[in-house]
């Protein structure tokens, strides 16, 4: 099973210390996320140069809150500077994300525009060698008959789409090389509902894992229950849930965030559920826990908690994370 790992260093600076040492570990790959305050492109470029062989990664980039050309462009931009490392890790976003965020238009479904995205998007990668670029598809058009891109690594980049609910997991195994699954995502949900849906497909999955490693098996295990219940706010993703009977536990979390008691969403989230969606404890205990993962996934990507906790801690938490699972 490949190892990667989500650089969620607080800076800059910690990304590339991270995405370096994982390199030299052995790491498979290194992504980058994205958020209101954070460009996970430009960042990922900036890795690219501070590297030499480890695959590099968006997860996630928004999809909506760029145009598919721009994707495009700087996808081929740090296969360049990497000599052919990128993959391009897609994701919608939510409502509150698109609207509030970055005052974007949001299609509710989204699957159907972010398959036509991908089909831009790869169109776009395909036309490299010059003759011209059109495109017509239901939600983008794009006609440029000078459009070509000498300077590409490659002539395909892998693109990966993250996923939660079955529209978009079904987009995912129709247009997607990969499936990002998303933090909270339980083993029996990529059991029962993800991995049916992506039999037959050439789109692999490609898990988050929140891991936490410490001295203290407690200490990691509330790292980890701290960042499982800042997920569980967002009804969404309460689909999750479901296969467990688990739903209960997640209108406590969402009533418990709105009142602002983070205590009391942290308590919410029961020692069973931490077993099924995340690794944490002692560096031997982590270990074997990911042994669980087998079978389910070829590619795991390891994602340090950082809700609650301050940035000496998320660093040093990579760091173990780096060494626990060095190859």
């Amino acid at each position: 099973m490949k190892t990667g790992i989500i650089l969620g260093s607080p800076t800059i600076a910690g990304q590339i210390a991270t995405a370096r040492r994982a390199e030299a570990a052995g790491f498979e790959s290194v992504w980058t996320t994205e958020f209101f305050n954070a460009h996970g492109l430009v960042r990922l470029a900036a890795v690219a140069t501070a590297t030499e062989r480890v695959k590099l990664g968006t997860a996630i980039a928004y999809a909506f809150m760029r145009t598919p050309m721009l994707a495009a462009s700087a996808a081929m931009d740090i296969d360049e500077i990497s000599g052919g490392r990128m993959i391009l890790g897609l994701g919608s976003g939510t409502e509150r994300m698109n609207k509030d965020w970055y005052a974007m238009p949001f299609d509710d479904p989204p699957a159907p525009r972010i398959k036509d995205a991908i089909g831009l998007i790869r169109a776009a990668i395909a036309a490299q060698k010059g003759g011209g670029l059109k495109y017509d598809g239901p939600y983008y058009q794009v006609k440029i008959p000078a459009y070509g891109r000498p300077r590409a690594a490659r002539r395909s980049i892998p693109v990966c789409l993250a996923a939660v609910n079955k529209g978009m997991i079904r987009a995912a195994a129709a247009t997607a090389d990969g499936l990002i699954g998303h933090p909270v995502f339980t083993r029996k949900y990529i059991t029962e509902v993800v991995l049916p849906e992506l039999q037959g497909s050439r789109c692999e999955l490609l898990p988050y894992v929140i891991t936490a490693v410490a001295d203290s098996t407690e200490q990691a295990r509330n790292e980890a229950r701290g960042q499982i219940a800042f997920y569980y706010t967002t009804r969404l993703y309460h689909s999750i849930l479901r296969p467990h009977g688990w739903e209960a536990s997640g209108e406590v979390i969402a009533s418990a965030f709105r009142k602002g008691d983070y205590a009391a969403m942290t308590e919410a989230v029961t020692d069973e559920m931490v077993d099924e969606i995340a690794i944490a404890g002692t560096p031997d205990e982590v270990k074997d826990q990911l042994k669980a993962w087998e079978g389910l996934a070829d590619h795991v990507l390891l994602y340090t908690p950082s809700i609650g906790l301050k940035g000496e801690r998320v660093q040093e938490n990579l760091d173990a994370i780096v060494d626990t699972f060095a190859a």
